[in-house]
């Protein structure tokens, strides 16, 4: 383990936005995780865990905290039976790709979708309408000062991208999944499919950064409903055309938004808050945000007080 002073927090997240931290220490196993918990802890030094920063929008002036990356550089996991086993800073789909070879359901869906284990825990990432909630048995969690307790499926109170650890902040360390036996053949197809859908709609990390979707879909207005997606709500209120500074909206998905060459985390925020406005100027509906603001932003100008 190794504390970077300063370290810019653009060079960790996929928005490649953020200012400084106080200092960064990266994480590759649960040891180091909690080891470096108590010892942050035990100093009171504030920090904030991310995972690959994948979901994430850090101020421009940075955070005065500590920043622990729980990023695992080699999958960590192991089968048991139909059960997998895995540290939560492994990347997700790292976890999907070995549920395939070794001929196990249930993980599937969870191809290509960027981030840790654990951080899909704490949103119940999910797609195709299923998610990490439906087949977590129990996860080894930390508080705050590091002290360790497990956890059954019941504690995180899953709902719809959320799980009781949004609020709780509790760490995940390492994750219990229950699946079921399937063919690898099978599998294996449908990963190739579910990774050439994605290409197609999603923009390229690399060249087009970004966050994924930025609002969760919009719950259904009748019983007998289904959610609906926010970026089709978006697009019927013209969110494509919306632009702040380098801050725009992807071409080919309504509810993603691009950062530019020069684009600023302000100009994310000030551009997230235009969409929202949008949406409940012409639906009367309520976009909630999948994506996490962390530092200072300016306050938000007048008519959107409401949604800061």
């Amino acid at each position: 383990m190794k504390a970077i002073p300063q370290a810019l927090l653009r060079d960790y997240t996929t928005f490649q936005l953020g200012g400084p931290c106080r200092f960064l220490v990266e994480c590759q196993t649960p040891q180091e995780l909690q080891k470096t918990v108590q010892s942050l802890a035990g100093q009171k030094t504030p920090f904030i865990l991310i995972g690959s920063g994948s979901n994430l929008v850090v101020s421009d002036q940075g955070i005065d905290a500590a920043i622990i990356r729980y990023v695992c550089p080699t999958p960590l996991l192991e089968r048991d039976g139909h059960d997998v086993i895995v540290a939560a800073g492994t990347l997700l789909d790292d976890l999907a790709l070995y549920c395939v070879n070794e001929g196990l359901e249930g993980l599937n869906y969870a191809t290509g979708i960027p981030g840790t284990v654990g951080g899909a825990v704490v949103g119940n990432a999910g797609a195709w309408g299923k998610q990490v909630g439906d087949v977590l048995t129990s996860a080894i969690i930390l508080d705050k000062q590091g002290q360790t307790k497990e956890a059954d499926n019941s504690y995180f109170g899953f709902q719809y991208r959320h799980s009781r650890l949004k609020k709780t902040e509790d760490i995940i360390s390492s994750v219990h999944f229950t699946l079921k036996p399937g063919d690898p053949v099978s599998l294996a197809q449908e990963r190739a499919e579910i990774l050439r859908i994605r290409a197609e709609k999603h923009p390229d990390l690399k060249t087009e950064p970004c966050a994924g979707s930025f609002f969760r879909n919009i719950e259904p207005t009748s019983k007998a409903g289904k959610r609906q997606a926010a970026g089709f709500f978006l697009e019927q209120a013209g969110g494509k055309s919306l632009k702040v500074g380098g801050a725009y909206i992807f071409e080919k998905h309504a509810n993603i938004i691009i950062k530019g060459p020069h684009g600023t985390s302000q100009e994310v925020h000030e551009l997230h808050l235009k969409m929202i406005k949008i949406v409940k100027d012409k639906f009367n509906l309520q976009l909630n945000r999948e994506v996490r603001f962390v530092g200072s932003f300016a306050p938000p100008t007048a008519g959107h007080e409401g949604f800061w």
